[in-house]
């Protein structure tokens, strides 16, 4: 419960700031707010996991800060896990919410790269196979926190494109017995983006 209303304190933080930003620097680059969404094709480490198909979706504020930086967090909705490697109707689905806040420098006016923390709570676990479905929240971890790495480009000031690697630094198991390999998420993501 502590870490949701962290994840909600920064979310809220980050916005009031971006008003803050948006009245300040409104003359030179206003703080723009757009929707995105796109392909998850995650995976989990360790042996006998291959990547899965996803989708992921939400809501952005991109905050100037500085010339060629900005802030952007994101509050998303994102489906992770992995399929089996010897049987792919078994797969693990993975639902979080995310909440990423990438720091982007941009490289050319339409062109950026970014890179930051996202921070992320487990909505829904469920193992799958061809015939049943297994709740697995009893066994994996509510929070999730990993680094994302990517690049965006805009085709218009509305419209962009966003690849990125998110790249999972917490063992999502529960109660993993000593010496066990350990569970990450990753994912590569790409979509688009919608500034209003």
């Amino acid at each position: 419960m502590k870490k949701i209303l962290f994840g909600l304190a920064l979310v809220a933080g980050t916005f009031s700031f971006a008003q803050k930003t948006s009245s300040n620097t409104a003359s030179s680059s206003p703080v723009r707010f757009g929707l995105k969404a796109g392909l998850n094709v995650s995976t989990l480490s360790g042996d006998g996991m291959k990547s899965k198909a996803g989708f992921y979706g939400g809501v952005f504020a991109n905050i100037p800060v500085a010339q060629d930086f900005s802030v952007q967090p994101e509050v998303l909705y994102s489906g992770m896990g992995a399929k089996d490697d010897y049987d792919s109707n078994t797969k693990l689905n993975l639902d979080y919410i995310a909440i990423p806040v990438m720091f982007q420098y941009n490289a050319l006016p339409n062109l950026y790269f970014e890179a930051g923390p996202q921070f992320s709570f487990l909505i829904n676990s469920k193992l799958k196979d061809s015939n049943n479905s297994f709740d697995m929240k009893d066994y994996t971890k509510g929070f999730d926190f990993a680094l994302g790495l990517g690049a965006g480009y805009y085709f218009t000031p509305n419209i962009g494109v966003n690849v990125r690697y998110v790249a999972g630094l917490t063992d999502i198991a529960k109660n993993r017995p000593s010496g066990a390999d350990t569970s990450k998420n990753g994912a590569f993501q790409v979509g688009l983006a919608y500034k209003f």
